[in-house]
């Protein structure tokens, strides 16, 4: 088990420094090392935001065809509104995590409601 020393931003990505890896050569080994926490110790979302991982499995319903479109298998995030990676039959659909789209969003239900701009499929 690692303990995290200390957080702070570069580019809007945050740095964490753990206790007892003290230079870049002690880190390398650890990059792109997966950093797991227990859900009891996660910060709780505010009132219309959520966690990845409870986005994550839920089915994206097409509100205009009444139809799944696919299962949340990730969430990118650059900035702007969140993309959620959806499987649609095999191949990759990103569909923004914005309020005129995702219109209803219970993770209890796993369900995302939505209103998917025209042509997003095909992308």
């Amino acid at each position: 088990m690692a303990h995290v020393q200390s957080v702070w931003y570069h580019g809007g990505v945050p740095v964490l420094k753990f206790t007892g890896i003290d230079s870049i050569s002690d880190a390398e080994p650890w990059e792109h090392a997966e950093i797991l926490v227990p859900s009891t110790e996660l910060a709780q979302p505010e009132e219309g935001e959520f966690l990845h991982t409870d986005l994550i499995g839920c089915v994206v319903w097409d509100e205009d065809h009444d139809r799944p479109l696919g299962v949340v298998r990730g969430v990118q995030e650059f900035g702007s509104a969140p993309l959620l990676e959806v499987d649609v039959d095999g191949r990759e659909v990103l569909v923004p995590l914005a309020r005129s789209i995702c219109r209803e969003i219970d993770v209890a239900r796993k369900i995302i409601r939505a209103k998917l701009p025209e042509g997003l499929t095909e992308l």
